[in-house]
């Protein structure tokens, strides 16, 4: 008897899976398998490995979302088309494909193309601001955890053979902190 599994994910341990665990409970799956905290560009996810184990021929594989499955173009067709190979169905809630209807996959090579066009273009915008960034002389990355004179008391503390754990207590910061200070300063 052909089973309906499903798959929800999200990236950070911050983020919430009710509203995928919903949708997916709604179109009566069988069985649910989460991924928590785990990129989607990751090929090797706990949760997805162990449904794939579970997936039979006939079964249905049903996400909330396309990029819940994976991120890139190649990773989605190539998995989509091995559970074609293997005759298990795939289809994606808010996209409305299902790879049971050739309608459908072609739906799903679309939406992945465009979806694949959509991370390139915000990654070239991503690299022309930051390139515009430090052409006007803007610091990128996050701001420094100490000042330039914390630095160097945390430097002198440690050269009078201030404990690193009571050396980073006292700026709040955390030991690995001041030893990439210290390791800076040695270079």
């Amino acid at each position: 008897m052909s089973k309906k599994y499903g798959y929800a994910r999200v990236s950070t341990q911050d983020q919430n899976l009710d509203l995928q665990i919903a949708a997916l409970k709604k179109v009566n799956c069988d069985h649910i398998y989460t991924d928590r905290g785990i990129s989607g560009a990751k090929a090797s996810r706990p949760g997805l490995n162990h449904l794939q184990q579970k997936l039979k021929s006939g079964d249905t594989l049903i996400v909330w979302r396309l990029d819940r499955l994976g991120r890139s173009l190649r990773y989605l067709v190539d998995t989509i088309d091995r559970l074609g190979k293997e005759n298990i169905h795939f289809i994606s809630l808010t996209e409305n494909i299902d790879t049971t209807t050739s309608g459908g996959r072609l739906l799903f090579h679309m939406m992945a193309a465009l979806a694949e066009f959509e991370r390139s273009l915000i990654s070239e915008r991503t690299r022309a601001g930051m390139a515009a960034a430090r052409a006007n002389g803007r610091p990128l990355g996050r701001r420094p955890a100490l000042s330039p004179a914390q630095h160097q008391e945390a430097l002198i503390a440690l050269t009078n053979h201030v404990p690193l754990n009571i050396v980073a207590k006292k700026y709040d910061v955390h030991p690995r902190t001041i030893r990439r200070i210290k390791a800076m300063s040695s270079s």
